[in-house]
């Protein structure tokens, strides 16, 4: 924003910003459902995170990225998970963390991610429903904006 001169403010932004801008930003649903299955990561209410919706397009999430994914269970729904596993990815775990009933092994195939909620016991995640396709990733989560207290990274 800069003065006009004219008793007024003149924006510094330009047309191509915005289009740049517009094209880049989706309109996500109004709910991102994250349920206890974050926790500590995101609080059950009120947590406003910043996301942007390109990394996943150039191929550029990473292991212990929060993501935002189309539910594989149900469509309409959009969850939080950490990514754990990328293609080509050996991963062992818990079939039951609560009983410790053994460990299952999973090679993450080509195109898929393995997810996973930071609260173990209380997510529904690709331990349940398997590897994630890439084309489900909806964004990636980079930081948390309000509540104020809490701002910052995700990691």
């Amino acid at each position: 924003m800069a003065w006009n001169g004219e008793g007024g403010i003149r924006s510094s932004i330009s047309r191509r910003q915005v289009s740049l801008f517009a094209s880049c930003h989706r309109s996500l649903p109004n709910f991102i459902d994250s349920r206890p299955s974050m926790l500590p990561t995101l609080n059950l209410s009120g947590d406003v995170i910043l996301a942007e919706h390109l990394s996943h397009r150039l191929g550029r999430i990473g292991l212990g990225d929060v993501v935002l994914v189309r539910s594989p269970m149900d469509p309409k729904r959009m969850v939080t998970k950490r990514v754990l596993g990328l293609e080509g990815h050996r991963l062992s775990f818990s079939a039951d963390p609560l009983v410790g009933d053994g460990s299952v092994n999973v090679v993450v195939p080509k195109g898929h991610v393995w997810i996973q909620g930071d609260n173990l016991y209380a997510s529904t995640d690709s331990r349940h429903f398997g590897p994630v396709p890439y084309n489900l990733i909806e964004g990636k989560a980079l930081l948390r904006v309000w509540p104020p207290e809490c701002f910052g990274s995700l990691r």
